[in-house]
């Protein structure tokens, strides 16, 4: 058994340089080993990948060749034991089966309309012609989306509770100063009621009441009430056994698509904005083609979503400024890959960041150039930044459909200036890459 080379460094300072310093790490680490590398992070060693074969043989593998579970273990104190990011095998493909459908291209569109309402009264709030920070407003349009397609939140004190929960549980969630605890209880679960993990418990605690409550009485409606959100297609869902969801598989699941739906799409956006801004032409282009298409009538949800220019504008975005730079697999048998013959035990992750940086597979990587979307699209293996193979994202679409919505939106509302040095700098917060001070803009309405 081999492995391929990598930093000298022990655990602890290659992890110090993963959590502060990520960009560079990679960068060093690809520069200095070549396509495939080692690095020791906590749990495990692992072996990072860049290539689009090596990819494609991970996301191709037997599933009891590789499980994709055991490696997301450091997010099970947030989103807990059922969440389909932590399964493997058979219980994965049910639970994936069961969250299919809500998030089913067709479905999706039926929140359209919604998403682009929340965006324009969000939005209506904005100064003009001061500087701030996007990332808090994006982080409100995509939290107040996923309360109401996801929960079906409207108004009241119910809905009120569940959003000021949700914020503060989400506030905790994105610390980069939880990534070190959450991997250290990922392996000793026998240690969350003690100090001092009791503070972060305490309020995911609270936040399990009023999931719990959520599901309570959504169960006690019945069938009667028919629901036209994604609680209510799962409460609804049934296996090939013909048996639905428990409220704690509900539970979790909710959390899962909140943690994973939430940040990472207003990170995205964010992103959006600022790769825009540093690239005049590009922004010019995209939101001439945005304006012709909703000078009439307002936005139209189906208009935006159809337009060829902010589906490739979206998807470069993701290629660019992946805010999740690394997927993994443990091997759970030896297993040849890269040249490399891998014991058992050892963790495998394509890594999101530079697979989608490779110079063979994208002509001028680093420059932010949408028209490659439309020219020539890759491959899975070489754009994959919501994984790949059974364990893709189920919301990929639902994000990158939110993505074109939101941003024709505030497009079509107003002139964009950006209010701080470009380019700007990719930090990390807890496990995503931001865009540092959440990208600072001024705005002016059009008329």
């Amino acid at each position: 058994m081999s492995l391929p080379p990598g930093p000298p460094l022990p655990m602890l300072a290659q992890t110090v340089f993963w959590i502060r310093r990520p960009i560079e790490f990679l960068t060093l680490c690809r520069e200095r080993y070549g396509s495939s590398f080692t690095v020791k992070l906590p749990p495990a060693t692992m072996v990072f990948l860049t290539e689009p074969e090596d990819i494609k043989t991970v996301f191709t593998a037997k599933p009891d060749e590789m499980h994709a579970g055991e490696v997301n273990r450091i997010l099970r104190v947030l989103l807990g034991e059922n969440s389909v990011l932590l399964l493997d095998g058979a219980e994965h493909m049910r639970q994936r089966k069961l969250l299919l459908p809500p998030f089913h291209g067709e479905r999706m569109r039926h929140y359209g309309r919604t998403m682009v309402d929340i965006t324009e009264q969000v939005t209506r709030e904005w100064p003009e012609r001061t500087p701030f920070s996007l990332h808090p407003h994006t982080q409100e349009i995509t939290l107040e989306i996923i309360l109401r397609t996801v929960f079906g939140a409207e108004e009241g004190a119910e809905a009120t509770e569940l959003r000021d929960q949700m914020r503060r549980m989400l506030s905790l969630a994105e610390s980069r100063a939880l990534v070190l605890p959450m991997t250290y209880l990922s392996r000793h679960p026998e240690l969350e009621a003690r100090r001092p993990w009791k503070w972060f418990l305490r309020r995911r605690n609270r936040t399990d009441r009023l999931l719990y409550r959520q599901i309570a009485a959504r169960r006690a409606e019945g069938t009667g009430k028919h629901r036209e959100d994604v609680l209510g297609m799962l409460l609804e869902a049934k296996d090939e056994d013909g048996n639905g969801m428990t409220d704690a598989e509900l539970r979790d699941e909710l959390m899962t698509t909140l943690a994973a739906g939430h940040e990472t799409t207003a990170t995205s956006l964010a992103w959006a904005v600022e790769r825009l801004l540093t690239t005049p032409r590009t922004y010019e282009k995209l939101a001439a083609e945005v304006r012709s298409a909703t000078k009439e009538g307002g936005v139209d949800p189906e208009v935006l979503a159809s337009l060829p220019y902010l589906d490739a504008t979206v998807k470069e975005v993701l290629r660019l400024r992946p805010v999740v730079p690394v997927v993994g697999r443990v091997l759970k048998k030896p297993f040849h890959i890269a040249g490399h013959d891998l014991p058992a035990g050892s963790v495998v992750a394509p890594c999101i960041y530079l697979a989608q940086r490779n110079p063979r597979v994208f002509d001028e990587p680093e420059e932010f150039r949408p028209e490659r979307f439309l020219e020539n699209p890759p491959d899975p293996f070489s754009f994959l930044p919501f994984g790949g193979g059974v364990r893709r994202c189920i919301g990929a679409a639902f994000a990158q459909y939110e993505m074109k919505l939101v941003l024709g939106t505030i497009l079509h509302r107003f002139d964009l200036e950006l209010a701080q040095p470009a380019p700007v700098r990719i930090v990390r917060r807890a496990i995503t890459f931001f865009p540092e001070l959440g990208t600072r803009i001024r705005v002016t309405r059009r008329a």
